[in-house]
């Protein structure tokens, strides 16, 4: 029945019966329409998601005076959508930003007769984020069904994990930057377990309905559990940080907040400083940028400091609450439900997942080097911490460097001309590195070239970013331009006399006492000779003849 049912299924077909049968009259009533003729704006607004967060603002000095009585209990639940070809339980193509409802079938849909059918990929990145996270794993877990109405969860229920997630009891390592207070810190990990996306609604401008997209319900997630471990809005945004480097680093996910790919949920409670028990929690939903996170959470502890301190504890209650941007503050959305509402019951459609430990030790033995051990091991070589965080932070750029210090470059000259020069270039164009055109081999030579007294350093620059745009190779351009640096003291002293010799006005202020002067000599030989004169040779015999005694 489902096969026939999908062969005469037209996405736009089914959005008109939906618009039909769901749309009501305006009306101050929420109503819900499933959508395929027209894009409306989403609740889920896009939000920049920077690789840093924001420095504090000026309220952290109140915020500092009220963490003088109080301590923040914070933990995260963080959702990484994955990056596989096709959805969690049906064929469905995993692809973000196609046309509303035009990725679905029976199963996503939850029609009658339609069976879910476990992608095996889903275990797979599981396995290998549990691995990454230092969890133990469960070699016997299952699913389970988790109850809840919604409007964008058509089958009135989400496929999840319960009590036996496929990883548990792990922790990740990381370093809070140095604009931040530095140091290291170690964050407890309660459970990675598998599940289903739901679909999204997208909410007309006049705010009297919305339309139901079922393009990613079934999509697979992995939602990673922090202990609560954190005690500050900065930590918990370098954690989530983190949590998006893994998952780029092994591959399982693109990471991107902007697209909904890694999505958080922060849970915060307050107590006295020595109060042992927790105190009541409260839920910010879906916060999809680490900047928000960190103020969210600044700004949630101090909305429940006030109230403690105002006698007004009781009304600090466990909820659901919003980040809203604009405004700069957290609102109510709903009460919490408890474990009870959701009445967890074992998936009757899918069968148990059974690890083998031959399985888990192959998918461990092709694990990448991750975030961590980067750092500690570019550390090792004698790097400093900014340039530890700078390097470590995206996969591609630490790929890159590792790849030109592998040609033999100075580790530090490597890492200074990646940060410096080759960065601005990527901000200003707006490129990954991926995308530019110099090949780690020929910066390694570049730097070489340098190094050697081949080029000197401005000349280095100079035909740095002509080959980030265009290519080519080093030695190639420095014949081609005749860039070799003139390391001859007798060709460099011709030219200094000849410097001299034509300003004997700057000669004679030099020698009476206004030695700047120096670098209008330096310029001059410079300029005679197209920038090739070796500047530490040209300097001293400059220095010789400017301070002779004829």
């Amino acid at each position: 029945m489902s096969t026939t049912l999908l062969r005469t299924f037209q996405p736009n077909q089914f959005s008109l019966l939906g618009t039909s049968l769901l749309r009501r009259r305006r009306s101050n009533n929420f109503s819900v329409r499933f959508c395929g003729s027209q894009t409306t704006t989403t609740h889920e607004a896009k939000q920049s998601s920077p690789t840093r967060v924001a420095p504090k603002n000026h309220k952290s000095n109140k915020l500092d005076e009220i963490l003088r009585d109080y301590e923040a209990v914070i933990g995260i639940e963080t959702h990484v959508q994955l990056s596989t070809l096709t959805k969690a339980f049906c064929s469905c193509s995993n692809n973000y930003g196609s046309y509303p409802n035009t990725s679905i079938c029976p199963v996503c849909m939850g029609l009658p007769g339609a069976l879910p059918v476990l992608n095996s990929k889903v275990v797979e990145f599981g396995v290998r984020l549990g691995l990454a996270l230092n969890c133990d794993l469960s070699l016997k877990s299952k699913f389970d069904r988790k109850q809840y109405f919604y409007p964008d969860l058509p089958k009135g229920y989400q496929i999840s994990q319960f009590d036996i997630p496929i990883a548990s009891g792990g922790y990740v390592d990381l370093d809070i930057p140095l604009e931040f207070g530095g140091g290291h810190r170690r964050f407890g990990i309660t459970r990675v377990h598998m599940e289903e996306d739901a679909g999204k609604l997208l909410h007309s401008d006049t705010g009297d309905y919305s339309q139901v997209d079922l393009n990613r319900a079934g999509v697979p997630l992995l939602e990673i559990v922090s202990e609560p471990d954190m005690r500050s809005g900065i930590e918990a945004a370098e954690y989530a940080c983190e949590m998006q480097r893994i998952a780029r680093y092994l591959g399982v996910s693109n990471g991107n907040m902007q697209e909904g790919s890694l999505r958080c949920d922060v849970n915060i409670s307050i107590r006295p400083i020595g109060q042992a028990e927790f105190g009541t929690k409260v839920e910010i939903k879906n916060l999809n940028a680490f900047s928000a996170i960190s103020r969210a959470i600044d700004y949630e502890i101090s909305r429940q400091a006030l109230l403690y301190n105002q006698g007004k504890a009781d009304q600090i209650v466990t909820e659901t609450r919003l980040w809203e941007e604009g405004a700069q503050k957290t609102v109510t959305m709903r009460k919490k439900e408890g474990l009870a509402d959701y009445r967890y019951f074992p998936e009757p459609d899918l069968p148990e997942v059974i690890l083998t430990k031959e399985y888990v030790d192959s998918i461990r033995a092709s694990l990448p080097e991750l975030p961590e051990a980067k750092r500690r091991r570019y550390e090792a070589m004698g790097l400093g911490m900014q340039d530890v965080l700078f390097l470590a932070n995206d996969v591609s750029v630490a790929e890159y460097f590792d790849a030109v210090i592998g040609k033999g470059a100075e580790v530090k000259l490597a890492a200074n001309w990646i940060m410096s020069d080759i960065a601005a270039y990527l901000k200003n164009e707006k490129l990954s590195i991926n995308d530019i055109k110099l090949t780690p081999q020929e910066l390694a030579e570049l730097i070489a070239a340098i190094k050697d007294g081949t080029i000197s350093g401005k000349i280095g620059k100079e035909i740095l970013f002509e080959l980030l745009a265009k290519g080519g190779t080093v030695k190639g351009m420095i014949k081609a331009k005749d860039l070799v640096q003139i390391t001859d003291p007798v060709e460099i002293e011709k030219m200094v006399i000849q410097v001299v010799s034509e300003n004997p006005k700057q000669l004679e202020q030099y020698r009476s006492g206004k030695t700047k002067l120096q670098g209008y000599f330096a310029g001059q030989i410079m300029k005679m000779s197209k920038g090739k004169a070796n500047p530490g040779l040209l300097n001293k015999i400059l220095l010789e003849k400017l301070n002779a005694k004829d």
